[in-house]
C-alpha cells in the first residue's frame, strides 16, 4: 500500500497524543481513602494477583468490596492478573496484598499508563488498522480519515491516560 507513510504518520500522532495526556495527573491523586480511579486499577492488580479467581467478585477478609471491589468483566480482570505479574517483576510492593492500598510513585504512574499505552499499541491500533483497511469500504483517504478519527478519539484518550492511570 502506497500509503504506510501517511498511516505510520498517523500512528505516531496517536501515540504522542496518548503520551502528552499521561504526563498530567489522574483521578483522586493524593486523596485518601480512596485514591481515585487510578487506585482502583492498581487495586485490581493486587486482587487479582493474590487471590484465587474464585474470590475476585465476592466480599471476603481479604477483598473488601467496597474499597475498589472488581466490577468489571473476567476479561479485564484476566488483564489486571497480567499487568500484576509484570508489577511484582518491577517493584512487588505494587500489589503486595494490603498493604500496598494507596501506593503512589512516579515510578508506579509510569509503569501504570505504560500498561495502557502497551494494550493500545499490541491490541486496539492494530484492530483499527484491520477495520479501517481490510473490513471497511471506501477510497483510501477515506480510510485514512476514518483511522485518525478512532485513533484521537478524545474521549478513550482522555479516559484511559488522564483519568484511569
Amino acid at each position: 500500500m502506497e500509503n504506510w507513510s501517511l498511516i505510520s504518520l498517523c500512528v505516531l500522532l496517536a501515540l504522542t497524543a496518548r503520551w502528552a495526556v499521561s504526563l498530567s495527573s489522574y483521578s483522586g491523586a493524593g486523596k485518601p481513602p480512596m485514591f481515585g480511579d487510578y487506585e482502583a486499577q492498581r487495586h485490581w492488580q493486587e486482587l487479582t494477583y493474590n487471590l484465587p479467581v474464585q474470590q475476585w467478585y465476592f466480599n471476603t477478609s481479604d477483598n473488601n468490596l467496597l474499597y475498589w471491589g472488581l466490577d468489571y468483566p473476567p476479561l479485564t480482570a484476566y488483564h489486571s492478573l497480567l499487568c500484576a505479574h509484570v508489577a511484582r517483576l518491577i517493584n512487588p510492593d505494587w500489589i503486595a496484598l494490603h498493604t500496598s492500598q494507596g501506593y503512589e510513585s512516579i515510578t508506579h504512574k509510569l509503569y501504570m499508563r505504560a500498561t495502557v499505552l502497551v494494550a493500545d499499541i499490541l491490541i486496539y491500533i492494530p484492530v483499527v488498522l484491520l477495520y479501517c483497511f481490510c473490513l471497511s469500504e471506501g477510497s483510501a483517504k477515506k480510510k485514512v480519515s476514518t483511522m485518525l478519527c478512532i485513533l484521537l478519539y478524545p474521549g478513550l484518550i482522555l479516559i484511559d491516560y488522564g483519568h484511569f492511570q
